[in-house]
């Protein structure tokens, strides 16, 4: 599945289109296919903050602040960082299991590694 991603940056009126390409439908995705999804969209984020080739940075869903909202005949996954904001989709899928899915993905996050 192909999964449309508005971006808009802090102190920038230009949206920013992206797509995360996913496999699946949403009916069928799990914890990790959402968290898969969110990765995604963070490192779409990171692509337009920091145009040009370099290497993708880590992804950490701490601190991600995001709601599953209803959209015409569908929902959308809408989160927000300190210097952006971004909505991923629509989905045809369950606003409940997705809500359920999505604090799955971020509630997974394992903690940060202390060397």
């Amino acid at each position: 599945m192909r999964v449309p991603i508005e971006i808009m940056l802090r102190h920038d009126p230009t949206v920013f289109t992206d797509v995360v390409v996913h496999p699946g439908e949403p009916a069928q995705w799990s914890v990790e296919d959402v968290r898969a999804i969110l990765e995604g969209a963070l490192l779409a984020v990171d692509r337009v903050q920091h145009p040009g080739a370099h290497p993708a940075p880590p992804v950490s869903l701490r601190g991600l602040s995001w709601i599953v909202s209803p959209y015409k005949d569908g929902v959308v996954i809408a989160f927000e960082i300190h210097s952006a904001s971004a909505v991923a989709g629509p989905f045809q899928a369950d606003q409940q299991l997705l809500t359920h899915l999505v604090a799955g993905a971020v509630a997974a996050e394992p903690p940060p590694t202390t060397h």
